[in-house]
């Protein structure tokens, strides 16, 4: 045992900008994506807050699914990037472990409540006459409380095992964040049965939400397929299609990195498919979501409108 130090020195990120010829076309297209993410889904919560036509069940979930967007984007992108422009790609043995618990918690919120918005799509579309008992707003804070306490419960429990294994001297982590199978690589001790734990722990947050929503999207087309209307059945359709493509790449790329046995991907492969979890859904979530949504941009142009008039009024003064 003596190729590893338990001391808290410094972690080294491999990172992203690996390739000079590419790096900086990596730095501009994340920038651009964050800064997307963050402006939109900061819209879509002011929005709905807003605007009393999107105070409903759906809507008041979607400002919470915002939120985590914002929330968990921000705990990995801007370090990233600061690290860049320092040309630096150190954290610390405490920012490392700070790191990983915002972003289990974060995602595995994020987990949850998705399962759980297939849900209130299903009973809305299936059950119209039930919806306003079915989805009240004592179910809509249960359901949210839910997802956050899923979502901490796998943070204060993953993040002190992951964080308390010996480290070897060589402290280079291969990812562009301290996400637990990479920094897990770094372990000098038998990690085996925490990796069980871990795969238990996915089972519970990847399999049986991602397994609600393809069984509530299953039992909604099932309805809209049934249903007289052409043009209504195409337009389910097409919201259908892109609310599966976009929860497909969410866990799909989870359950990759997380399930999918080491021996079959590589760290380059771990990198990309983190992207699309990690960086690429927060900024997807509210456009295909909400922004496409017939009562979002309503709610989008009002707003615009009483921006217009009051400068209008301020102008007069």
């Amino acid at each position: 045992m003596e190729g590893y130090n338990t001391s808290s020195t410094d972690f080294t990120f491999m990172g992203l900008f690996n390739t000079e010829e590419t790096s900086g076309l990596v730095f501009a297209t994340i920038s651009v994506i964050f800064l997307t993410a963050l402006v939109a889904n900061g819209i879509m919560i002011f929005l709905i807050r807003t605007d009393t036509h999107l105070h409903t069940p759906m809507y008041f979930l979607l400002s919470h699914l915002s939120f985590i967007d914002m929330m968990y984007i921000s705990t990995i992108v801007p370090k990233m990037l600061i690290d860049y422009l320092l040309g630096q790609r150190t954290i610390s043995f405490v920012g490392c472990t700070a790191q990983h618990f915002l972003y289990l918690t974060l995602v595995g919120a994020e987990f949850f409540l998705l399962g759980l918005m297939a849900y209130d799509r299903y009973v809305a579309i299936c059950n119209p006459l039930r919806y306003p008992v079915l989805m009240s707003r004592r179910i809509c804070w249960i359901i949210i409380a839910g997802s956050w306490f899923g979502g901490s419960l796998d943070g204060f429990l993953l993040t002190p095992i992951t964080m308390s294994f010996p480290f070897c001297s060589s402290r280079e982590i291969n990812h562009f964040f301290c996400e637990a199978p990479a920094v897990l690589k770094l372990a000098c001790a038998d990690t085996a049965l925490y990796e069980t734990v871990m795969y238990v722990c996915c089972v519970l947050m990847l399999l049986i939400p991602f397994s609600v929503v393809i069984c509530s999207y299953a039992r909604i087309l099932t309805t809209v397929y049934h249903m007289s209307s052409v043009e209504g059945r195409k337009k389910a359709f097409a919201t259908c299609s892109s609310h599966m493509t976009v929860v497909t790449l969410f866990y799909g790329a989870a359950i990759y990195t997380y399930m999918v046995p080491h021996s079959y991907h590589s760290p380059s492969q771990d990198k990309i498919f983190s992207v699309f979890y990690t960086i690429l859904t927060p900024m997807l979530n509210p456009l295909i979501y909400s922004l496409r949504n017939k009562d979002v941009t309503g709610a989008l142009r009002r707003a615009l409108g009483k921006l217009r008039s009051s400068h209008r009024v301020s102008g007069n003064f």
